[in-house]
């Protein structure tokens, strides 16, 4: 579908704990969209996913003289999945900006997603080339992940990429007809499909404050990401299972050979060390197996419920 003439252009930022980097975000968009000038319309929706801090403060007191600004404050913390969902749901562009709020993301990238959005693109997202300011630790994980979930999915979700993305509203319109809770956003744009292009960046530090992804978070957003697309942990979880069972079939029938012959195994010790040993190696590949079961089953149980994605508490427009 070729563009309008002068398309509504939607910037989504969820933002959670931002106070710091609101102003000089909005004030690096602001400078965009002047830029953009009669091209388009715009709008910027801003998430307030449950900010403790002074986050809501700092964009009304933007509200007051920018216009096309929308705030959106939901009921509590939902997460940056779930937050970049809201705004992805209240969005009324043709083309809408996903973005983070952390600065880490450069607004001046806009211009170029514009761009190949006019050419017939309906994604648009954003290759990470340099990282600064990240940890080898994190860079290796990150990494690690991408070409895992790629290995282990059927969809090809591009290598080093965020959330960072323009999308056409038929690929808006196609995410929000997929109510899922357990949201992996960037491998479910990849599973829409349409045409999609990349363009690569060197991604900022972080403005000011904290990462929002420590460890812990990190390794359960890996883990939502592989469950929702795949189910090979499923199938891995069964094959390994036969094959520990055929290595104690082959075992059993040695242990029989040597009853049978009254022979003594090389280094035998009389003694329960051997039996201990395959006794917690099997129950270790139990639990392991009955943990994959858990996550899949414990997102069946989220779905089923049918409680609704996030709520919003009030929305301010400036």
């Amino acid at each position: 579908m070729a563009p309008a003439a002068r398309p509504l252009l939607s910037i989504v930022v969820p933002l959670y704990n931002e106070a710091a980097n609101v102003a000089p975000l909005l004030e690096r968009i602001g400078h965009v969209l002047d830029r953009l000038g009669t091209e388009v319309d715009s709008e910027i929706v801003l998430v307030n996913d449950g900010s403790r801090d002074e986050t809501a403060a700092a964009v009304r007191r933007v509200l007051e003289r920018r216009p096309h600004v929308v705030l959106v404050n939901l009921s509590r913390n939902f997460g940056h999945q779930l937050a970049a969902t809201a705004g992805l749901d209240i969005a009324r562009g043709d083309a809408v900006v996903l973005m983070d709020g952390d600065l880490q993301d450069p607004p001046e990238l806009i211009d170029a997603f514009l761009r190949k959005w006019r050419e017939g693109y309906d994604v648009v997202y954003a290759v990470r080339k340099a990282r600064p300011g990240e940890s080898r630790f994190k860079l290796f994980t990150a990494g690690a992940f991408y070409r895992i979930i790629r290995r282990l999915t059927k969809v090809a979700i591009p290598l080093d990429t965020g959330d960072f993305r323009l999308m056409s509203r038929r690929v808006v319109d196609a995410l929000r007809r997929s109510p899922e809770r357990n949201r992996f956003l960037r491998g479910m744009v990849s599973w829409v499909g349409f045409n999609q292009t990349a363009i690569e960046y060197d991604r900022d530090i972080r403005y000011s404050g904290a990462t929002k992804y420590p460890l812990g978070k990190m390794f359960r957003f890996a883990m939502d990401g592989i469950t929702s697309f795949s189910d090979i942990p499923l199938r891995f979880a069964s094959y390994f299972g036969f094959v520990v069972s055929a290595i104690a079939f082959v075992y059993a029938l040695i242990v029989i050979a040597f009853k049978l012959f009254s022979l003594t195994p090389p280094g035998y010790t009389p003694g329960w060390a051997s039996t201990i040993v395959v006794v917690l190696f099997l129950g270790g590949v139990q639990l392991m197996s009955l943990g994959i079961l858990g996550e899949y089953l414990g997102r069946v149980y989220d779905e089923v419920k049918g409680r609704p994605l996030y709520l919003i508490s009030d929305i301010d427009r400036s």
